[in-house]
């Protein structure tokens, strides 16, 4: 593929792992198949929803591996890159870049807290070891060391960190990011019950986990964004926010993964010491499926 520019929707993956451990790639393979026919603009790996932090190297590599080969230079590939120390950071998005993936979203992990020109030189050493362009991640629910409004702008000047996915639910701080990065970064909305209000203040799109259950609906209200139809727009984010209070009771990846295997993609439990979603969140999410998507329960066949 070209020069990038991510745009849309990318459906945040899960990651399909058999109790050996084995990744599942005929599942999650098909899956990628049926969210590009759903005309999902991209696919990224290795998010939060798809359980990086439970993950050996070698799982995460085959993950890749699986969503490259399905995309066949179709949709872009932005893997997920994160790690505790520089090194392995760059040696990740070397790994991934030489894998065939169009970008990375860059998260860093921390146990102790990182001074503020520790955050910067981490991004800005990934940014340096690869050609692709970069999503920074910000999340500071789960996050010890977050990404401040200056280190956000410090890190806009760097050539190929183009983009800023921002979980903190503040639109307000949005607003602040878009103020001081002057267009030199993009914006995309992370939670499902604000990528509307994202787009309509200059965002780009949206990367979340909901987009694997609801590909479609998710694509319509990006398209509706576009074309400036706010109230379709609204009717379906206003659906969209009942994912939201269903993941807030429950594990993300154990919600995303419980909806898949319901819409027939077998892909699983959460990597343990994680739980499976409970009887009464699965038919949460059951009735939630059966009123949003009531005729897409067959796997996407």
């Amino acid at each position: 593929m070209t020069e990038e520019t991510f745009h849309g929707v990318f459906p945040y993956l899960v990651s399909p792992v058999s109790p050996r451990g084995d990744v599942m790639g005929d599942v999650l393979h098909r899956l990628c198949l049926d969210l590009v026919a759903a005309g999902v603009h991209g696919l990224t790996p290795l998010g939060s929803t798809g359980e990086f932090a439970y993950l050996t190297w070698a799982q995460r590599r085959r993950i890749v591996e699986v969503v490259v080969s399905a995309s066949a230079g179709r949709v872009p590939v932005v893997a997920g890159v994160s790690a505790t120390t520089i090194a392995e950071a760059v040696r990740q998005a070397q790994e991934m870049e030489d894998l065939g993936c169009n970008g990375v979203i860059a998260m860093l992990e921390s146990y102790f807290p990182i001074a503020e020109e520790g955050v910067v030189r981490y991004f800005k050493a990934i940014a340096a070891a690869i050609r692709l362009p970069i999503v920074l991640y910000t999340n500071p629910a789960f996050q010890r060391s977050d990404l401040s409004l200056g280190a956000i702008e410090a890190l806009s000047h760097v050539p190929n960190i183009s983009y800023i996915k921002d979980a903190s639910q503040n639109t307000g701080r949005l607003l602040s990011i878009m103020n001081r990065v002057g267009g030199r970064m993009q914006v995309f909305a992370a939670s499902s019950h604000i990528p509307a209000c994202v787009m309509m203040i200059g965002g780009k799109g949206w990367m979340a986990g909901p987009a694997c259950l609801v590909p479609r609906q998710s694509v319509a209200l990006y398209q509706h964004c576009q074309r400036g139809n706010w109230d379709a727009a609204m009717r379906i984010q206003r659906q969209l926010w009942s994912f939201n209070e269903i993941f807030a009771a429950y594990n993300l990846a154990a919600c995303i993964k419980g909806g898949l295997n319901q819409l027939g993609y077998d892909v699983g439990v959460p990597v343990p010491p994680q739980q499976a979603l409970s009887p009464e969140g699965l038919e949460r999410i059951r009735r939630l499926l059966d009123e949003i998507t009531p005729t897409t329960r067959d796997g996407g066949h």
